[in-house]
This record gives C-alpha cells, sequence and structure tokens, in this order.
C-alpha cells in the first residue's frame, strides 16, 4: 500500500529568540509530519508556540535549527525570492483578523492574491468563479464595511483558495473575531471544501468548538509537541455552510 503524501515535514525545527541571557526557545525539537487532506488543529494555551510552529510552516520564518520540507522542497536555503515563490504558489492564509484591504471589494481583495502571484490575466475570472462557492454569490462588489464578520472571513478562504489550490491553508485563530454561530458555520464552510476539494487544513486555536471537529489534534505546551491525537471525524457542525450572515 503506499504511503500517504506529506504536506510538510518538519524535522527536529527549533526557533530561538534573543541572545545570551535573553535567548527563549518558542518551540523545540518539533518533528511533525501534515500529510495531504488533513483537517489538523494546533492547540495549546498562549504562548506554547502555536503560532510560531505556523509561521515556520508558512515560510514567514525560518527556523534556528532544523528542516522543513514542503510539498517536496526542502526550504533551507532559499533566497526570499524564492520563499515568497513558494509561499505564492502553495500556502493560503487566513488570519483571525481576515486581513482585508478595506477599500477594496470582495472580489477586488481575492483577485489581489493572484495578482501578487504574478497571475493577473486571470485574476478577475478566478475570483468571480470562487466567491460563489463560498457563499458570497452577488455580494462581490461590496467592500469589507458592508458584510459581516462571517462574509468577511468568507472572503478570506476565497483569497486563500483562489491560487488554483494551494497544498495547504493555514488558519490562524480563524474563528477568534467571529461569534459563535458565525464561527461554526466557517468551520462548516472549511470541513465541505476539504471534503469536496481536498484541501489540507491547518489551524492555530484554543477555541474548543474549533478544536472538536478537527479529525488530528496537535498539541502543544511551552514550545514542544505534548500529544497528538487522530480521530475517524470531527464533531459535525448544525449550521449549514451557506447560511453564514
Amino acid at each position: 500500500m503506499a504511503s500517504p503524501h506529506f504536506i510538510c515535514k518538519l524535522n527536529a525545527v527549533t526557533r530561538v529568540y534573543g541572545s545570551g541571557a535573553t535567548e527563549v526557545a518558542a518551540i523545540k525539537d518539533i518533528d511533525l509530519t501534515i500529510e495531504a487532506g488533513e483537517f489538523t488543529v494546533l492547540s495549546g494555551p498562549s504562548g506554547s508556540g502555536k503560532t510560531t510552529l505556523l509561521n515556520q510552516i508558512g515560510c514567514l520564518d525560518a527556523p534556528s535549527s532544523g528542516e522543513l520540507i514542503l510539498d517536496g522542497t526542502a526550504v533551507a536555503g532559499l533566497s526570499s525570492r524564492a520563499l515568497s515563490h513558494l509561499r505564492g504558489e502553495k500556502i493560503g492564509f487566513i488570519f483571525q483578523s481576515f486581513n482585508l484591504v478595506p477599500v477594496l471589494t470582495a472580489v477586488e481583495n481575492v483577485e489581489l492574491a493572484l495578482q501578487l502571484a504574478g497571475r493577473p490575466d486571470e485574476a478577475r475570472a478566478a475570483a468571480l468563479a470562487i466567491l460563489p462557492k463560498v457563499g458570497l454569490g452577488g455580494l462581490e462588489h461590496r467592500r469589507p464595511n458592508e458584510l459581516s464578520g462571517g462574509q468577511q472571513q468568507r472572503v478570506a478562504i476565497a483569497r486563500a483558495l483562489v491560487k488554483k489550490k494551494p497544498v495547504l491553508v493555514i488558519a490562524d485563530e480563524p474563528t477568534a473575531n467571529l461569534d459563535s454561530a458565525n464561527g461554526e458555520q466557517i468551520l462548516a464552510l472549511m470541513q465541505e471544501l476539504n471534503a469536496t476539494l481536498g484541501t489540507t487544513f491547518l489551524f492555530s486555536t484554543h477555541d474548543p468548538m474549533v478544536i472538536a471537529h478537527a479529525r488530528r489534534v496537535v498539541s502543544l505546551r511551552d514550545g514542544r509537541v505534548v500529544s497528538d491525537e487522530r480521530r475517524d471525524g470531527g464533531e459535525p457542525a448544525e449550521a449549514s455552510a451557506a447560511e453564514v450572515s
């Protein structure tokens, strides 16, 4: 039987900040493999190393030691230009604060991801095609201040997915600025995209609701992995993915 394809692999990854007496190891000797199609949560209290680990996997920061392989590419030694290209082609990011450009419409915010990736000719058509898939048909030309929090997060999801199909979507506390009903519906949408498109999702959270939906929970404490629990399936969301307001 063939081995599952891994999206990213970390071997003994450590990230140290400061030096001398002020040196702090935010994560220490992390060994972790994320396989294609996973719906995985990194959990742990504040200061446990979740965001630092996401930054390593997302190629936003470089490890002090250890090795990161992303979709077959060893990241160490890549130039900043090569890293930027790798991120643009392989990774979609979803943030708790949505990170939308306020003067741009929903479709323009989604387009921007492709324009920055050097693919402006296909940007408008791709953005218009994906927004209905995340429940925003008819809202393409509204600016962020004309959308609810749940709708803004859907724009962020569309922006993460528009680059043909990223091998990995990284979501840092994606429900933190949503009420529980919208949070449930956003998670239901992500589960649907995971199931129908095979998109690999990796979350950072301490929200029990997000953890309940995960099929794998990697728990961190003091910068180390303390448990790695695989499940047959997460708790189903009660709301339809299309009902976010």
